[in-house]
C-alpha cells in the first residue's frame, strides 16, 4: 500500500517547510512546560521532592530559596519569564519556518540504479578520488542520506573523495509499492549486495571497505555475514545492536503500545514519517523548546543559523519504513532483542558477529543519545580484534559537527589508509 505522506522526492526545498515535524507535539510540550512550571513551583515550596537523587543538592537549595519569597510576587515574576521564554520559543519556530535558506547541492551522478535506489559516485566530486579505491558507503533506512554530504565545504563524503577515497553512496530515495513490500533480508541481499557487486567490479575484482551509518551499520554487518569475500574492511558508525543494554527490556512503546503500531503499520502498509518522527520526538521532549529559543538569538546573517537551518530541514525530511521492515526493527530488534540475543537471520542465515573476520573500526559517540553507546559497544566487543574510536560527540554531530573533521573524519581515513 502506498504510505499517506509518498510524493516524489523533492530534498528539503518543500515550500513551505514541513517541519519541526510533528509540529503539535513541539506545540504541546511547550505549553506543558509553562503549565507544569507555574503549578509545581508551590508544592516546591511546601517541601515537595519529586527529583531524582543526583538533583537532591540543588532541589534542597531551590527550596530554601523559596522559603522566604512573596508568594504574589514570585507567580507574577515567574508567568513573565514564561511568557517571554514562551515567546523567544515561537519567535525561534517562525524564524526557522520562513527562512530563505534552501540546500540545493547537487548530487554526485548515479553508476547503478534499481526502482528509487541509486549508488551516487562521490570520487566524481574531486581529482583525487576519481581513480581513488572504492569504499561503499551504508545510510540508515531511516533518514535521507545526504546528512553525509549536507554542505559542500563540509561534507564526510566530498572529504573520503578528497583525501584519494572513491566513496559509493547508497541513497534509497523515497519507497514506492514495491518497496513497500520488502524486508530487511531483501534490502540486504538485494539492493546493497548488488551496491556491493558494482563496487567491487569498478575496484578490478578487489574486496572493498564498506562503511555503514546507525542502522547502515547494522545492515552492513548483515552484509558482512553474507558476502566475506567481497569486503576488506568494515566501518560501523553508531550501529545499534544490543537494544536492551542499560535498560529493564523492551521500551514501553513496544510492550505497550505494541498493538496500535501494528494496527497503524497494518493500516497503511508503512511506519509513517510523522510516526517515526514521533518516537525521536520521545527521545528528548525539551530539545524542541530548548534549541528553538537559542536559534531565536542567532543573527540571520550568521553562518550558523544556515546551518542549523540546513540539519533541521535533513532531520525533517523523512521517508516512510516499510511494514515488514518497521515490524522487524520494532517488534525484533527494540521488541526482542533479536541481534543481541543471536536470533537476527538474513536470508537463513544468522548474523553472527564473531564470524565478522575482516579488519573492524567501531565509531562509538560518547555523547549518543539515540544510539546508547553500550548498545553500540556491544557490536564491536562481539567482533574480533574490532578495534573502536570514541569522539565527543552526538550521533549527528560526529558527522557534522564543527569538530567532525578533526574527531572522526581523519582518523577514520587514517585507519582505512593504513589497511
Amino acid at each position: 500500500m502506498t504510505p499517506p505522506d509518498q510524493k516524489p522526492h523533492q530534498g528539503p526545498n518543500l515550500d513551505p517547510r514541513l517541519g519541526p515535524r510533528p509540529i503539535p507535539l513541539h506545540l504541546t510540550a511547550a505549553a506543558l512546560i509553562s503549565t507544569s512550571c507555574t503549578s509545581a513551583w508551590p508544592h516546591l515550596k511546601n517541601g515537595w521532592k519529586p527529583w531524582s537523587p543526583s538533583l537532591g543538592p540543588a532541589g534542597s537549595a531551590l527550596q530554601k530559596d523559596l522559603e522566604n519569597v512573596n508568594p504574589d510576587a514570585f507567580a507574577t515574576a515567574l508567568a513573565g519569564e514564561l511568557a517571554r521564554r514562551h515567546e523567544k520559543f515561537l519567535t525561534g519556530l517562525e524564524t526557522y519556518r520562513s527562512h530563505p535558506f534552501r540546500r540545493d547541492l547537487t548530487a554526485p551522478p548515479a553508476i547503478w540504479e534499481a526502482g528509487p535506489t541509486k549508488l551516487l559516485d562521490y570520487g566524481a566530486t574531486s581529482t583525487a578520488g576519481a581513480s581513488g579505491h572504492p569504499v561503499l558507503v551504508i545510510p540508515s533506512l531511516v533518514n535521507r542520506s545526504y546528512i553525509l554530504d549536507l554542505a559542500e565545504q563540509h561534507s564526510f563524503l566530498r572529504f573520503l573523495a578528497s583525501r584519494g577515497l572513491r566513496p559509493l553512496l547508497i541513497d534509497w530515495g523515497t519507497p514506492g509499492p514495491a518497496e513497500l513490500e520488502r524486508s530487511l533480508g531483501d534490502y540486504i541481499s538485494g539492493d546493497i549486495s548488488s551496491a556491493l557487486s558494482v563496487a567491487v567490479e569498478i575496484a578490478g575484482g578487489r574486496p572493498v571497505p564498506i562503511i555503514g551509518y546507525c542502522m547502515g551499520g547494522t545492515l552492513a554487518a548483515g552484509l558482512a555475514m553474507l558476502s566475506p569475500d567481497q569486503i576488506s574492511a568494515l566501518v560501523l558508525l553508531a550501529a545499534p545492536w544490543d537494544f536492551h543494554v542499560g535498560t529493564n527490556g523492551p521500551p514501553a512503546a513496544i510492550t505497550a503500545g505494541g498493538a496500535a503500531l501494528e494496527a497503524m503499520i497494518t493500516t497503511t502498509g508503512c511506519l509513517s514519517v510523522e510516526a517515526l518522527q514521533s518516537m525521536f520526538f520521545s527521545l528528548d521532549p525539551l530539545q524542541g523548546w530548548t534549541k528553538f529559543r537559542a536559534f531565536a538569538d542567532i543573527p540571520a546573517d550568521d553562518p550558523a543559523a544556515e546551518s542549523f537551518v540546513a540539519l533541521e530541514d535533513w532531520l525533517n525530511d523523512g521517508v516512510p519504513l516499510a511494514a515488514d521492515v518497521a515490524r522487524e526493527c520494532l517488534f525484533g530488534w527494540y521488541g526482542d532483542n533479536t541481534p543481541a540475543t543471536g536470533n537476527w537471520s538474513v536470508s537463513g542465515q544468522i548474523v553472527d558477529p564473531a564470524c565478522i573476520a575482516c579488519p573492524t573500526l567501531g565509531i562509538i559517540p560518547a555523547q549518543d543519545r539515540i544510539v546508547p553507546p553500550a548498545s553500540a559497544q556491544a557490536l564491536i566487543n562481539a567482533i574480533p580484534g574490532a578495534e573502536s574510536l570514541s569522539p565527543q560527540a552526538g550521533h549527528i554531530g560526529m558527522m557534522v559537527g564543527r569538530r567532525a573533521e578533526a574527531q572522526l573524519w581523519r582518523p577514520l581515513v587514517d585507519w582505512l589508509e593504513a589497511r
